[in-house]
């Protein structure tokens, strides 16, 4: 990648799109375009066609798209596929007919089956029924896998496909009904230490395995795979380690509010039983993740309590 290269973060406002950013600053990348919801909307194939041939891209890192944990899959599943298909598919056909160079297309781990091998490996896409919580979303996922296939099998496009394991970090969403699991960990225990509640409820039986990889870790593998990664079959990438839900809600009490007592509610639903990814793929490469989970969730409190708490305590009363 050159360092004039114009590259294109499509979702440079979110969890993933701002820590892509950060790191092409940090490297020393000049000409990075974005553009925000309100002066392009992704969906619309007319004004993304328009906004390609006035900007010319010649790299795109495409992490744009509607996003949420399980509540909100499970819950707006209409908004989830038609958002997530429609972005995928302006973005790819633009960058097709103005002849971008290279292609970055991110997924995520819940395009795979529900009852998986572990670890699971790229070969298990479409071998089995999908977690039915989420199935909207993996459905615009592997979509959008394919059609970046599709597109490289057709027209010889340079268009590549990774899906990151779950994902946390500075950046993230701390909405109690839209967040996902850690996120929503930090949340309840930080609520639950500013009322005194000495008891915090985790959603489920807190039996789920989970992997987590930090998304500064993400930004570097992805800018890792647009210099070293070249090929059709999509690829993984994690940390090639999990823990239950249950031991990650400790570790996030243990950060927060040492004090707490859990509490699980066996009512809400679990999810996936496990989803840990076969990352022997992108390790082969020569990437490795470098931050480890216990210092990931401090520092991602510390950004919690400077960027989302700090905005949500209540003014003080103006003096007499």
């Amino acid at each position: 990648m050159r360092p004039d290269a114009r590259i294109f973060v499509a979702g440079h406002g979110g969890l993933v799109g701002s820590a892509i950013v950060r790191l092409l600053e940090a490297e020393g990348y000049r000409n990075l375009l974005t553009a925000d919801r309100a002066t392009l909307d992704l969906r619309n194939q007319a004004a993304v066609e328009r906004w390609f041939r006035r900007q010319r891209p010649e790299l795109v890192f495409l992490v744009a798209g509607t996003v949420g944990g399980i509540l909100a899959n499970s819950t707006r599943p209409a908004e989830f596929i038609y958002d997530n298909m429609m972005i995928h598919g302006t973005v790819v056909q633009a960058a097709h007919s103005t002849g971008v160079e290279k292609l970055l297309y991110l997924g995520s781990s819940c395009i795979y089956p529900r009852e998986c091998e572990q670890p699971i490996a790229e070969h298990a896409l479409l071998t089995g029924p999908l977690e039915p919580t989420n199935e909207a979303y993996a459905i615009a996922k592997i979509a959008g896998i394919k059609l970046c296939q599709a597109y490289r099998q057709q027209y010889g496009s340079c268009f590549i496909s990774a899906m990151p394991t779950n994902l946390y970090g500075p950046g993230d969403r701390f909405d109690p009904l839209s967040s996902h699991v850690l996120p929503a960990l930090i949340r309840r225990f930080h609520e639950a230490k500013i009322k005194g509640d000495r008891t915090v409820t985790v959603w489920g039986s807190g039996t789920p395995r989970r992997e987590l990889l930090h998304v500064d870790d993400l930004a570097r593998a992805c800018l890792y795979l647009m210099t070293h990664y070249d090929e059709l079959e999509h690829i993984n990438i994690g940390t090639g380690e999990d823990l239950t839900i249950r031991a990650l809600a400790e570790l996030v009490r243990d950060t927060v509010y040492p004090e707490a007592e859990l509490a699980f509610d066996t009512s809400k639903p679990d999810g996936m039983p496990r989803k840990l990814l076969d990352v022997s793929k992108m390790f082969g490469l020569g990437w490795r993740p470098e931050i480890p989970l216990r210092r990931g969730v401090r520092e991602t409190y510390a950004w919690f309590l400077e960027h989302v708490a700090a905005l949500d305590q209540p003014l003080a009363p103006s003096p007499r």
